[in-house]
């Protein structure tokens, strides 16, 4: 993944980018090759047979792929540009809307093509080409894109082409850059200009790491990545975070558990912000919370909080299929939107609530407008904690009385009582606290199956579930209390695979409404490892996350899930929760052996 903080791009091990859109996560893309081998793609590198490896530039996200050739070596340098980024808590304020490529011969002499390949509006569109100076403009859809291209190249069958040899020690540099339909249109950059917006590219991105990141324990390299990772997700201009970069990666080949991503989900969001405060000083909290203050302010008083929004603050995220688009590994449908956004999901409320409580020093003395919207969190909690919901996992089916639903409303209100004097409300305390006890007793009443050994997935049920996970490690009971060990060892016999990662639940009993089947949920492994290191089984947490992490790809990313059949990651990418989970467990793991 390339970030800019607006947008995001995919590159692949042959150096070609099948994903981008432009200018925003959300927007439509440019190229999307990775859905359908004819909706777009840029890809650089040797005309001979190579072999490549591939890395970040050391603290940031520009990706330096070498290919090497049986006469030469070839280094691609990829980055989206974050334009004038002197202040590093302002990182990507900036960007350009540029993606940058650089290629290098360091040894022998290698003979490299270009093959450009725009389509945008999802492979709807196929521009129409006019050449400039040092290169072409692409026209057609809502937007034109401007390529430098320094070599001759030929433009047909709506693609370009070029074809040049390197010498060692000689460079090209490439770039194209999105402009709005209307907007003046830029000309080609210079050789020089690209080579200089890499290099503050790169310095942007290690500057801030070395302010940021100060993660010092067990997996350091892994959790300081997926800090970087987790901050890629943010959208700097509204502080909203993406759950993941694409749409419609599916959860099963050739299944139709296809969703899209890329909009702010509470939950994720909020994970997330809580993950940075562990991997990455998280200068975004004010924004965020104003963010999401923002967004949920033209909610009805008599609805639920919307769970998701778009990054702009949008709460229509209506879903639509694309049949252009035949789906990774022909897994269709490709969708666009998320239906899940109109679906009650009890949860958020204590989801923001304890990001809130966590990052309460970073919030400081809130604006009056951050105080009354947690306030009326916890109130819309103490109100609707017993209804049924749709979730943490957005089922399809019928809503029901989730075990985790109730958790995070018990979680919404401990954490305001907690926060009180911080949101001028000690007068609400008194009636939180009695809500808060309520549903204690509810949940160890009703979510408790003596039967089964474990906290199930919904009151009255006896599918277990790996959301039961966060019973302890949100403070409702103590990792050492023997209904968390009884229940962390039925999800471990009951929920594992035989590589021994963790499935959310069981999809054959119908609960989610959805056909087909999913891969292991790599977050409920990280949740498993974290709660096993809670519990002082320090041996069994560490074999567990580093089986985890054991399939993150060559540049340290994670999807959403891994097939249990092939060991292949699964789902949309790189996915926050899942880096969320990585950082939260390492930093657990950390904290039980400090202790121990």
């Amino acid at each position: 993944m390339l970030s800019d903080r607006h947008s995001a791009a995919l590159v692949t091990r042959a150096g070609s980018v099948v994903w981008l859109c432009f200018p925003r996560f959300d927007s439509e893309s440019v190229f999307a090759s990775l859905l359908d081998d004819d909706a777009g793609h840029w890809a650089i590198g040797p005309t001979a047979t190579a072999t490549s490896t591939r890395e970040y530039v050391e603290e940031s996200m520009a990706l330096r792929t070498t290919f090497h050739t049986a006469d030469g070596t070839l280094e691609l340098l990829d980055a989206l540009d974050l334009g004038d980024s002197s202040d590093p808590h302002r990182l990507g304020e900036n960007a350009s809307h540029t993606l940058l490529r650089s290629v290098r011969c360091t040894e022998g002499r290698v003979t490299v093509e270009t093959t450009y390949r725009p389509r945008p509006e999802y492979g709807l569109v196929v521009p129409v080409f006019s050449e400039i100076e040092s290169g072409f403009v692409a026209a057609g859809g809502p937007g034109r894109l401007t390529l430098t291209m320094p070599m001759p190249a030929a433009a047909a069958n709506g693609e370009i082409r070029g074809r040049f040899t390197l010498e060692a020690g000689q460079s090209r540099n490439f770039a194209l850059q999105r402009t709005r339909l209307g907007d003046p249109l830029p000309g080609a950059l210079t050789q020089g200009e690209i080579e200089a917006a890499l290099d503050t590219t790169v310095a942007a991105w290690q500057h801030w790491s070395e302010l940021h990141q100060t993660y010092d324990g067990p997996w350091q390299d892994l959790v300081r990545h997926s800090g970087r990772v987790l901050h890629s997700l943010i959208y700097q201009p509204t502080g909203a975070i993406v759950a993941a970069a694409t749409t419609s990666l599916p959860e099963e080949i050739g299944g139709e558990r296809n969703w899209d991503y890329r909009y702010s989900w509470v939950r994720d969001a909020s994970f997330t912000m809580q993950a940075l405060w562990v991997a990455a000083c998280p200068d975004e909290a004010h924004e965020f919370f104003g963010f999401m203050t923002a967004a949920a302010a033209h909610s009805r008083p008599e609805r639920h909080l919307q769970i998701m929004f778009g990054i702009g603050g949008e709460h229509d995220l209506s879903e639509r299929i694309l049949p252009q688009l035949s789906g990774w590994r022909g897994s269709a449908p490709v969708r666009v939107g998320n239906g899940a956004w109109a679906q009650p999901q009890l949860d958020v409320y204590g989801e923001l609530l304890d990001a809130a409580f966590q990052l309460r020093h970073q919030l400081g003395d809130m604006e009056p407008a951050t105080r009354e919207f947690l306030a009326a969190l916890a109130d819309a909690a103490a109100s609707h904690w017993e209804q049924p919901d749709n979730g943490i996992w957005e089922v399809r089916g019928e809503p029901r009385h989730f075990l985790y639903s109730k958790l995070m409303c018990w979680v919404a209100l401990d954490r305001a009582v907690r926060m009180a004097d911080q949101l001028h409300a000690a007068h609400r305390v008194d009636e939180w606290s009695a809500t808060a006890a309520t549903i204690r007793t509810a949940i160890l009443d009703q979510g408790w199956n003596a039967q089964i050994g474990a906290f199930t997935q919904s009151f009255g049920s006896p599918e277990l579930d790996a959301a039961a996970l966060m019973v302890p490690i949100v403070g409702f009971l103590p990792a050492s209390d023997p209904r968390v060990a009884s229940t962390v060892d039925a999800i471990i016999h009951g929920l594992s695979d035989a590589r021994g990662l963790v499935y959310r639940y069981k999809p054959e009993s119908g609960v989610d409404g959805v056909t087909g089947s999913e891969g292991t949920f790599l977050l409920c492994t990280f949740w498993l490892a974290h709660v096993l290191a809670d519990g002082g089984r320090l041996a069994e947490a560490r074999a567990v996350f580093e089986n985890a992490v054991s399939h993150v790809n060559d540049v340290g990313l994670l999807a959403e899930e891994i097939d249990s059949a092939t060991g292949e990651q699964l789902g949309n990418f790189p996915q926050a929760f899942s880096h969320v989970g990585l950082v939260n467990a390492a930093w657990s793991i950390q904290q039980a052996e400090r202790s121990d």
